[in-house]
Order: C-alpha cells, then structure tokens, then sequence
C-alpha cells in the first residue's frame, strides 16, 4: 500500500477508519501500562487516541499527512509550532509532537530513549512486506520497549484491505523472542471497523502487550 493510497485518503475525507472517542481497548489497557515518561504513537492520524495518552505522557506521534496533523491540532483549538526537519515537518503543542512525513524516513533521533509504543492503526494498515519491515524499525529504533498494539482478525480473502488482516500466527512471527500477552478480544462480526461496514464471516479485534529487548 503506497503512500499515496493513505494521502488520497486525507484528501478526499475517507476517514472510516477514524474514531470519535479513545479506543475502548485502550481505555481498559492504560491502568497496566508502563508509567514511563514518553510514548511513541506511529501512523497516528489524528486520532482521539493522542488525547488520552496526554494526559499521562508525553507523546510522539509519526504520521504522513500533513492533513491529519493539522486538522488534529485545529480540532483541539490549538496553534502548533512547526519546524522543518529534512523529510519531515514538526508539530508541537504542550504533550504531543508529531512527525510529519515518512515513518520510514523518520529520524532515529525523534524516538530515541522511548519505553513505550502504541499502535492501533500502524500494522493493520500494511500489507506484508512492510509489515516486516516496520517491525524491525521499531526493534532497531526503540531496543527496550513495550507496546500496546491492537490488531484486526478476519478471512483475508474475504476482503481487500487496508485494514489487513493480522493473525496471531503473524503476530508471534513478527515478535519472535520478545515477551507477548493478549490482553482481550472483542467479536465485531456484522458490526464493522471504526465507521466502516466490514462484510466478514468474521471480525475480531484484540490487544496485545509486547515486551522486547534487542540483544545487541
């Protein structure tokens, strides 16, 4: 899935993939995160998400649109700072940054001491190739950190994504040696994803806590 697929998505407001309110899986995970003083929060649009993770960190997001990081901080009525960085452009106001352009290009220095990852909208959102490559990024960016990731469940071949279908088998490939815990699964068959209609036999949504550290 190029960029370009994702930009075209800001521009033209296909936003099903958007919440109104935290995610309900992060609502229920934040009292056993770790209480660290950053979290990094990658493809993040401008999700409700931010908010409530502000209230108890420090947040770094990444994310490619310029759309979505300036309606994030125009809908909370609020004037960020802005500095070029190469390939990116830095969005500040108070607790949350977020780097915009490239997750692949993003400075190493922009996450550099983080303890902590949220994803809920990164590696669903890949097809496979990067998903193996996100992944690595992040277990050579960030060498001791936990995440809280939320993942999508359901017959690929039912469906085109984004969002891709990740399976558990996947899951535990792609982490293979770091510590992971399912935290819950929530059934969403015939109820969709975010805003979208999702036509499955099968939907299942489910967060995971995962632990690593590089052996370097």
């Amino acid at each position: 899935m190029d960029a370009e697929f994702w930009l075209n998505c800001w521009k033209n407001n296909h936003l099903g993939f958007q919440l109104e309110e935290p995610h309900p899986l992060l609502v229920a995970a934040l009292p056993i995160l770790p209480k660290v003083h950053r979290v990094f929060v990658p493809l993040c649009g401008k999700s409700p998400d931010l908010h409530l993770l502000a209230q108890h960190y420090a947040v770094v997001g990444s994310e490619l649109s310029a759309i979505a990081c300036n309606d994030f901080f125009a809908e909370a009525g609020c004037e960020p700072a802005k500095e070029n960085f190469a390939e990116h452009v830095l969005f500040s106001h108070q607790q949350v940054v977020i780097w915009q352009g490239d997750f692949f290009t993003l400075p190493v220095a922009a996450v550099k001491d983080i303890e902590l990852v949220y994803d809920r909208a990164a590696l669903i959102a890949l097809p496979g190739e990067l998903r193996e490559r996100y992944v690595q990024n992040l277990r050579q960016y960030l060498p001791k950190a936990t995440m809280l990731l939320i993942s999508l469940e359901y017959p690929q071949e039912e469906k085109v994504g984004p969002p891709f279908s990740v399976s558990e088998a996947e899951i535990f490939r792609l982490f293979v040696g770091a510590k992971i815990s399912k935290l819950a699964d929530v059934d969403l068959t015939g109820a969709g994803f975010a805003r979208r209609r999702f036509l499955t036999s099968r939907l299942v949504e489910s967060s995971w806590l995962i632990s690593w550290e590089s052996q370097s």
